[in-house]
This record gives structure tokens, C-alpha cells and sequence, in this order.
């Protein structure tokens, strides 16, 4: 995922599938259309996190780990209790977000690190 701001956003493995598991746990106890629906907000906390690190609502944690920040899916007056951990990287010619996981904000931030052998 990029943006013409000069920030590509890479969602990890992990994330992946935790986007998986959140729309099909979500088609499961709500039907499709809420799944639809969230999905479309997850995609636009993704979309505004194309805008770099800085964007409103981003919170550097290095309690959790040195470089890691977090972003909630609810907003701009969507719903939703899940956030993003990402760290911010470099690579040549542009500048990246890494996703590491898509968690609920009830989850034990440290137990869902990912490893770094992890990252894709």
C-alpha cells in the first residue's frame, strides 16, 4: 500500500491475518454488512497512516517496545475498539510504515509483539 506522500505502508503477516480474523470474527457475530463496514474503516486508519507517523491520533509507545507507536481504527466518527502497532522504517528511495499487528484494545500489548524474524 503507498500513498503520494512518500510513505508505503507494509502490513506484516501477523497483521494480515489479525484483518482476516477481525472481519470474519465480525461477519460472525454481527453478519456481513458490519464486517463490510469495518474493514472499510480499518482501511481508512491504513489510508491516513499514509500520510506518515506524525498523523493525528499516533502515540509512540516505547513503554511497550523502543520504536513502536499505535494508531486506533475509530476515527473521524467511525467505530471500533482494535488499533494498529507499527514501527516506522527506511528503505531506498521512500519512506515505510510497518504494521505489525491490527489488536483490540483489550489485548496485552506485550504478549502480541511480534518477533522480529517476523517481519515481512
Amino acid at each position: 500500500m503507498s500513498a503520494g506522500t512518500g510513505w508505503t505502508i507494509r502490513l506484516t503477516a501477523a497483521a494480515e491475518a489479525d484483518f482476516e480474523e477481525i472481519l470474519h470474527w465480525t461477519a460472525d457475530q454481527f453478519g456481513a454488512e458490519q464486517a463490510r463496514r469495518y474493514a472499510e474503516a480499518i482501511s481508512a486508519a491504513l489510508n491516513e497512516l499514509a500520510a506518515g507517523p506524525a498523523v493525528v491520533g499516533a502515540k509512540r509507545r516505547d513503554d511497550i517496545l523502543k520504536g513502536i507507536f499505535t494508531l486506533q481504527v475509530a476515527r473521524k466518527g467511525r467505530k471500533g475498539r482494535h488499533f494498529m502497532m507499527f514501527r516506522v522504517g527506511r528503505a531506498p528511495g521512500h519512506n515505510v510504515i510497518e504494521v505489525l499487528r491490527l489488536l483490540h484494545d483489550a489485548m496485552d500489548l506485550q504478549r502480541h509483539l511480534p518477533a522480529d524474524d517476523e517481519s515481512t
